[in-house]
Parts: C-alpha cells; sequence; structure tokens
C-alpha cells in the first residue's frame, strides 16, 4: 500500500509541476483506502488558498459527508504550510506524513490587531450560547 501512496504522489506531483505549478500533492487515506487525492492549483485557480492538503481535505469531507476527519491520515509531498497546519489540525486529520522538508522560511508580513468594540461582548455572549446550546 505504501508504494501505491508513493508512485500516487510522485505522479500527481509531476503532474502540477508540467502545470506550472509548485509540486505538491496530497492524499487523505482512511483505513487504508485513498478517499481524496490533489495537487497544488494556486497558480491556475488564482487563488491563494488552493493547496493540494486543502483541496484534498474538502474532497474527503465531500465524499464523507463530515468535516472531521478523524479516521483518516494525509500523506504529502511536501510539510504542510502554517495555513495547511492549520486546516489540518481543524479537520482532526490524525496523521500526516511527508516526504520532504519544507525549507521556506515564512516570515508574517501582516499586523493582526484585536479590536474592541461595544460587539466584542455581544459576539462573546453569542458564541457562549451557540456552544453551550450543542452542548
Amino acid at each position: 500500500m505504501i508504494d501505491k501512496i508513493y508512485e500516487k504522489l510522485y505522479k500527481l506531483s509531476l503532474k502540477a509541476y508540467k502545470m506550472g505549478e509548485v509540486p505538491v500533492a496530497a492524499l487523505v487515506v482512511r483505513k487504508g483506502k485513498i478517499i481524496s487525492s490533489a495537487i497544488n492549483k494556486r497558480s491556475y485557480s488564482h487563488n491563494p488558498l488552493d493547496h493540494a492538503e486543502i483541496i484534498s481535505i474538502i474532497k474527503a469531507s465531500k465524499k464523507l459527508k463530515d468535516w472531521r476527519l478523524s479516521e483518516c491520515d494525509m500523506y504529502v509531498t511536501m510539510y504542510p504550510c502554517h495555513m495547511c497546519l492549520e486546516v489540518i489540525k481543524e479537520s482532526r486529520i490524525n496523521k500526516v506524513y511527508y516526504l520532504v522538508q519544507n525549507k521556506k522560511n515564512i516570515n508574517l508580513k501582516t499586523d493582526i490587531i484585536k479590536l474592541d468594540s461595544i460587539y466584542s461582548q455581544k459576539l462573546v455572549e453569542l458564541l457562549t450560547n451557540f456552544f453551550k446550546k450543542l452542548r
């Protein structure tokens, strides 16, 4: 099974490369079966969210009809970026296996500023009530 995964990752990465994309591919696997696969499509789609990991999570979630992928593992060609890692965590993926270390050092240049307003407390209450109803 693992050789099949390696081969699929390489073939998908080659496809991305030929399209002029960063040659990264990702697979979501559940109980030894490939549920979804994807390649980077940022340049093609002009969408900064179109990383292989995110696309494969979206496909797997649709196929399984659940955003929780806790019974799934991800196989990816390169260590995921910060954005993808957060989406992977949110989707509850169990384990991530990667083949190549990402040497790119991303320097966050965006300022993130906390705002205070009368709506801050209203939003806290809204969120609190929402989660109380769930439990």
